[in-house]
């Protein structure tokens, strides 16, 4: 039994796999890590391998715990990956962006797949039909811009997504949202149309916290799972175990 492990800015998810089938997921945040960390392993106390994937900070008990209970397999740059990193900064690259190509990788071999994670912020990862890693783009995520607008400007509120039946916004909120929601729709779908007029037969994977809300809103096809992350885990740790 494996726990898959993403540590993130604010949030910690753990996916429990057996035979490489996610049997339950746990979200929550930093700060209750130790407790719920607990209740994991005593919940299954048949886990013995962990695969760990951290953009954030781990608080050093939470840390030992997980280290002194587990065989855990943490993801660095050192980590060995299923394609060619031909980014031109690869130590700079992020683990998240990683694991997610090396998903993308292992479950559609030999085809040119583009990466979208919707989360804090919008990454786009692209790797070729030849398991190339090409790089991609970083823009601010939904909340982000949300957040900037009312930040960098004397009177616009702060607001949260929300649906929207209008594109023509007719108030300031109703503007703010439309603004933000299709913004960021017209933004992936361009990016996505640069990519299929370069790479043909594109498989494109959306994924992120906001992948539910933004998947409807997309012209393209699109393969669309929130939990992508926690899959690619569990599918890089079976590759790191046949290749070791």
């Amino acid at each position: 039994m494996l726990l898959a492990i993403d540590v993130g800015n604010s949030r910690m998810k753990v996916a429990v796999f057996e035979h490489n089938k996610q049997i339950e997921l746990f979200v929550f945040e930093g700060e209750k890590a130790e407790k719920n960390f607990k209740n994991i392993l005593k919940k299954y106390p048949k886990a013995h391998k962990a695969i760990l994937s951290s953009v954030g900070n781990l608080n050093s008990v939470t840390e030992k715990l997980i280290y002194s209970t587990l065989k855990t397999e943490i993801i660095s740059q050192k980590t060995s990956f299923p394609f060619t990193n031909s980014y031109a900064t690869p130590a700079t690259l992020g683990i998240d962006r990683l694991v997610l190509a090396s998903g993308a990788v292992l479950l559609y071999p030999k085809q040119n797949r583009l990466i979208i994670d919707a989360g804090t912020c919008i990454t786009y990862d692209f790797i070729d039909a030849n398991d190339n890693y090409l790089g991609g783009a970083i823009s601010p995520g939904l909340k982000i811009r949300y957040k900037s607008l009312n930040n960098f400007t004397a009177k616009l509120p702060l607001l949260e997504k929300k649906e929207i039946e209008n594109f023509i916004g007719n108030s300031t909120e109703n503007s703010i949202h439309s603004g933000i929601i299709n913004g960021v729709c017209y933004e992936i779908d361009g990016f996505i149309a640069q990519y299929i007029n370069k790479f043909q037969d594109l498989t494109i994977i959306l994924t992120g916290g906001d992948t539910d809300f933004l998947a409807k809103r997309l012209k393209n096809t699109i393969f669309a799972n929130s939990n992508f992350l926690m899959e690619s885990l569990n599918l890089l740790s079976t590759y790191s175990n046949e290749n070791d």
